[in-house]
């Protein structure tokens, strides 16, 4: 079991390696590292953290679709054609997408804190809840290239090695200490050296 957290742990880093470079491969990588995950949390009771990766599972293989669909880009400014890989593009999240995203939130969580608290053993339900909540909302928003997914994970990075500190999950601990300041530098990394772009298609 600690063998499996600890190859979680190495391929959690190089995903988000790859995240900050946006490299459609951290997909793949992400697809490994969540289905480890799967069980490692669920011998841990950490229940809604395990049905998040599941979804990251699946959105693994939506993200991959979604970011190797369109293959080529225009260069900002010339005609040449770009390949999507050389060139970070984001696209920021407006007010109206805000209040969506807050009220998707806000649903998730009343409804999987209701479902831990009542239905299962967690020790942790209003942690694992939030951080859920959240994630799920976090990861789609990276899938659809929107900046302040990064301030969403610093966010539940932050409030996850807490609660797995209180689960004596160490190894995984200490990859979600390295996600919160990673998931910083990628916040800076997109904003210094991305193209901000409306394309929807993104």
């Amino acid at each position: 079991m600690q063998l499996l957290e600890y190859f979680g742990v190495l391929t959690g880093l190089l995903y988000l390696f790859l995240e900050i470079r946006q490299h459609r491969a951290m997909w793949v990588v992400g697809f490994l590292t969540s289905l480890v995950y799967v069980f490692v949390f669920f011998f841990s009771k950490i229940y809604a953290d395990m049905g998040l990766n599941i979804y990251y599972v699946a959105i693994s293989i939506y993200g991959f679709w979604q970011w190797t669909r369109r293959r080529t880009v225009e260069k900002a400014g010339t005609g040449e054609a770009a390949s999507s890989q050389e060139v970070i593009l984001y696209r920021n999240m407006t007010f109206r997408l805000f209040a969506r995203i807050s009220c998707a939130i806000l649903a998730l969580y009343t409804l999987l804190y209701y479902v831990l608290h009542d239905f299962t053993d967690s020790p942790i339900p209003v942690g694992d809840a939030f951080t859920t909540a959240v994630g799920i909302v976090a990861t789609w928003m990276l899938a659809r290239r929107i900046i302040e997914h990064w301030i969403f994970w610093i966010i539940v990075n932050c409030v996850s090695v807490y609660l797995y500190y209180l689960r004596e999950l160490y190894p995984t601990m200490f990859l979600y200490i390295c996600y919160a300041i990673l998931a910083a530098v990628g916040l800076y990394t997109w904003k210094k050296k991305g193209i901000r772009t409306n394309d929807n298609a993104l």
